[in-house]
């Protein structure tokens, strides 16, 4: 089941980061520390984010990283979108190809409205949240 794999928790992390305290830079060093992660990986995952526009970043001496957007308008899925396959594969318990071709398998439904939820989700919680007066939407 789709909720998100590691790259991507640790992708949230780093933007939760940035989200709750958006007027404020931060370097790579300092979010690793943070978050309990590597500065390597830190660094990385704030390259791609800053590649797909969800944050920018300014070097030398006062730089750092700061969201690209407000932390309402960044969704959950913008940023697992760019490490998870968001369209999930075949779940049917009876093998690929069973559902969709004919009678569905008895557990179709229950899998659909789990992946919605799911997808519901990810597009409704926004990095807002992490600024401490923020919500699911």
């Amino acid at each position: 089941m789709f909720i998100y794999g590691k790259t991507t928790s640790n992708a949230i992390a780093v933007m939760s980061y940035l989200a709750a305290d958006p007027a404020r830079r931060a370097g790579s060093a300092e979010i690793a520390e943070a978050r309990k992660l590597s500065q390597a990986l830190t660094a990385k995952l704030l390259t791609q984010l800053a590649t797909a526009g969800l944050v920018t970043g300014q070097p030398g001496p006062g730089g750092g990283y700061t969201l690209a957007q407000p932390a309402k308008d960044i969704c959950l899925l913008d940023i697992a979108e760019l490490f998870e396959q968001i369209e999930p594969p075949s779940l049917c318990p009876f093998g690929h190809g069973w559902c969709g071709k004919g009678e569905p398998c008895p557990l179709h439904d229950s899998i659909t409205e789990m992946l919605e939820a799911n997808r519901h989700f990810m597009e409704n919680t926004r990095l807002s949240i992490f600024t401490g007066n923020g919500n699911l939407k």
